[in-house]
């Protein structure tokens, strides 16, 4: 029997947080500043997130645009403080300007200071110079449990064939994360996806159809959790 899917949402603050639980999110992603495609929050966001909702809360770990580790050091100060106020899932992803994957040194840095807490690694993967060396470079990494993907920077519309491709490979090295499938992603790719293998689907915008400046829709992720369910 195929697992019921999973269900992300991203969430700035309370009012988002307890809206997505309403509206069926199995997980929330934990952001600040969508200018900046979503940086790390406050522990002070952070806790009063988690005393909002009783579902799990994964938690960025970026300081800045783009997919530069940058200050690894308070990067690691960051993720001992969440880890500190409760925080025991997390989102991180950094890539080496010179080679195009993964910056492992700062990877490991900062997997070092989650104490083996399941996370993410984001949407780096589609800006990679070579997505299944990324994978295999990454493997053995403690806690590593899913890889957020549109499968190209363009996203899905444009990466929906390696996705597949990817779904179908599960089990291989490098492969045994948990694919979640967000940016561009719409109601009419679903069916697609679906039939191809995957179940885990992770949206921002589309539970906002009123844009970033305004409340998360709970009635929008409905519309999505249904979809997932039928």
């Amino acid at each position: 029997m195929s697992r019921r899917a999973l269900l992300e949402v991203i969430a700035l603050d309370a009012e988002d947080a307890v809206a997505a639980q309403a509206g069926g999110a199995d997980r929330l992603e934990l952001v600040t500043d969508m200018a900046a495609d979503g940086l790390t929050p406050s522990v002070e966001a952070f806790a009063e997130i988690r005393a909002s909702v009783d579902i799990p809360l994964r938690v960025m770990l970026r300081l800045a645009d783009g997919f530069d580790a940058g200050d690894v050091d308070a990067l690691v100060g960051r993720a001992r403080e969440l880890r500190g106020a409760g925080a025991d899932e997390f989102v991180l992803g950094f890539l080496d300007a010179e080679t195009g994957g993964a910056d492992v040194a700062a990877v490991e840095r900062v997997v070092g200071a989650l104490d083996g807490c399941r996370w993410t690694f984001h949407r780096a993967i589609d800006r990679a110079a070579d997505r299944d060396a990324l994978r295999k470079q990454l493997a053995d990494l403690p806690g590593l449990d899913t890889y957020l993907t549109a499968g190209a920077a363009g996203g899905v519309d444009e990466g929906l064939p390696t996705l597949l491709a990817e779904a179908a490979r599960g089990g291989e090295p490098g492969y045994g994360a948990r694919i979640l499938v967000g940016g561009g992603l719409r109601l009419e790719h679903l069916g697609g996806l679906r039939a191809g293998g995957l179940d885990g689907f992770h949206i921002g915008g589309a539970a906002r159809p009123h844009g970033w400046g305004a409340p998360l829709s709970s009635a929008a992720v409905s519309a999505w959790r249904r979809a997932l369910d039928a």
